[in-house]
């Protein structure tokens, strides 16, 4: 019996990380298709090429890993799958998910990357029914052609290279994550008259000052 228990905990053990796996590749996918899409919207927005990045390194737009994952783990417990069902139920996670990102980089960092005030049907210009209709129709796009292809990912967990690439990639992504939080925390510290405090202040100060944020996030927008 005991050895029978061992078994199915290592068994359950292995079926969590194999999930996470799972979840974390779902969210970097995301995050590297927002980036894409955001670069062509900018390109043809601004007829050139402009950074559109989340985090101060690598082509990431977290807000669009986010709302994959969001996707994924709401999605894989709808039984039957209708595209109609699909549509309003990501059209509504979308908008969530784009509203607590706005809401979340304003009260941390003091700005804004994105303002739907112009549009009708928007809540506090954080998100749209544009932008929801756009979620909705991203759902639909992501059951359709992403969803199977996430599938075979299944089968990649088990492999121990793939867990070690894996375990890299989140090392990273948590390293960028954390040095791009400090330095936009820093920044709205300096934005505030705040001087610098110690080594870490004037680290940041040094490698990233206003200027190099603002060519980083160039959509990003003080808030007064």
């Amino acid at each position: 019996m005991e050895e029978t228990s061992n078994s199915v905990m290592i068994v359950n053990k292995e079926n969590i990380i194999q999930k996470l796996i799972k979840v974390f590749w779902i969210f970097l996918i995301g995050s590297i298709l927002g980036y894409i899409i955001e670069m062509i919207v900018g390109l043809v927005q601004n007829g050139h090429f402009v950074s559109r990045q989340g985090l101060l390194f690598g082509p990431f737009i977290q807000v669009y890993g986010v709302g994959l994952v969001a996707y994924y783990l709401v999605i894989s417990n709808i039984k039957k799958k209708s595209y109609i069902k699909i549509f309003f139920i990501t059209m509504l996670l979308g908008g969530i998910v784009e509203y607590l990102f706005s809401y979340l980089q304003e009260t941390w960092f003091g700005t804004i990357s994105w303002d739907y005030s112009n549009l009708l049907f928007n809540i506090h210009g954080r998100t749209s029914l544009l932008h929801c209709l756009y979620w909705g129709t991203g759902g639909v796009l992501f059951v359709k052609f992403v969803l199977p292809l996430i599938n075979y990912l299944k089968d990649w967990c088990k492999n121990t290279n793939f867990k070690c690439v894996t375990a890299f990639l989140v090392l990273f992504i948590a390293f960028d994550i954390i040095i791009s939080g400090m330095a936009g925390a820093r920044q709205l510290e300096r934005k505030n008259n705040i001087a610098a405090s110690g080594y870490i202040d004037n680290f940041f100060d040094e490698h990233y000052p206003d200027t190099k944020l603002e060519q980083i996030y160039s959509n990003a927008k003080t808030v007064n």
